[in-house]
């Protein structure tokens, strides 16, 4: 797999890679990232390609799909018990 090139976004890294039968475009956004993975064929085979399949549409989705991971990582996050505080001796 290798890197074919970057799409230009303010909000998020849009990163393209290729292998041999396949095109995956990552968006990374902070702690969050998602690869969506199309098979190459005459209408899908290179960056130019790609950046016409990316349309706003397209990362409206995204965006939307990382507020809802963000979402539940929170909400699991505060399902966790509470960290037990460390009883030191007192000093006087």
């Amino acid at each position: 797999m290798r890197i074919i090139g970057y799409i230009e976004h303010p909000g998020m890294k849009i990163t393209v890679f290729k292998t041999d039968t396949r095109i995956s475009v990552k968006f990374e956004t902070g702690f969050y990232e998602q690869t969506y993975k199309f098979p190459i064929d005459v209408h899908l085979q290179n960056l130019d390609d790609v950046k016409k399949l990316v349309d706003q549409a397209f990362i409206s989705a995204v965006r939307q799909e990382m507020e809802r991971m963000h979402r539940i990582s929170v909400q699991a996050a505060a399902r966790r018990p509470p960290e037990k505080e460390h009883d030191f001796e007192e000093i006087i």
